[in-house]
């Protein structure tokens, strides 16, 4: 077989295997813009904290409700923002792994070790 006998021509549709990666990237892209629009919320406390991060780990809110301070228990409320911002990253990245998988899976499978 001739050396670059299979070579994709330039201005060809599609490009081959380098058109499978932009075309890749496109979709990477996208979803990545989709997760930065996507959320997940997380109560605890009883509800008493609310926390909604979106799916690209960026903190978009924090609602207290009063009742929460009127014991004013400073200890309290330090464990409920930092176990509800705990949570609310883990779903996050749950919501990430899920969108990004089909792309990780492709690059794992082209020993790209994803």
């Amino acid at each position: 077989m001739a050396k670059g006998y299979n070579r994709p021509r330039p201005g060809k549709e599609g490009g081959g295997m380098m058109g499978q990666i932009q075309q890749m990237q496109q979709q990477m892209a996208q979803a990545q813009e989709e997760l930065s629009q996507e959320t997940v919320e997380v109560s605890v406390g009883g509800g008493v904290l609310t926390i909604t991060m979106t799916g690209d780990q960026v903190c978009q809110s924090v609602v207290i409700k009063p009742e929460l301070l009127e014991d004013a228990d400073i200890d309290l409320l330090q464990d409920l923002i930092t176990s509800g911002v705990n949570i609310a990253l883990d779903k996050s990245r749950e919501l990430a792994s899920e969108k990004m998988s089909p792309f990780t899976n492709m690059l794992g499978g082209l020993g790209l070790g994803m």
